[in-house]
């Protein structure tokens, strides 16, 4: 493997790990706008508060996961740094 795909491997992980909460957070932000829509609420803090407590959320849940990735993810860098070493 050369830089490129270490390169294209880091992204492909960024966008595996955050891809996620990124959808978490569009879900809730469009049910909060429809409520707002509905209920002609403008407040600011309505669409904001719910967002961060819900990806937040989420994002404990799904740490195991996230701290797998990133665990073999490392240790492919690690194997690389010995391979490129020598």
């Amino acid at each position: 493997m050369d830089l490129i795909g270490i390169a294209e491997n880091t992204v492909k992980i960024i966008l595996i790990l955050g891809l996620p909460s990124l959808l978490v957070s569009m879900v809730i932000g469009l049910l909060i706008s429809v409520f707002q829509a509905v209920t002609q609420v403008s407040d600011a803090s309505l669409s904001f508060v719910p967002k961060v407590i819900f990806v937040s959320i989420f994002v404990l849940i799904s740490l195991p996961w996230i701290g797998d990735h990133i665990e073999a993810y490392t240790k492919d860098l690690w194997d690389l740094i010995l391979v490129f070493g020598k």
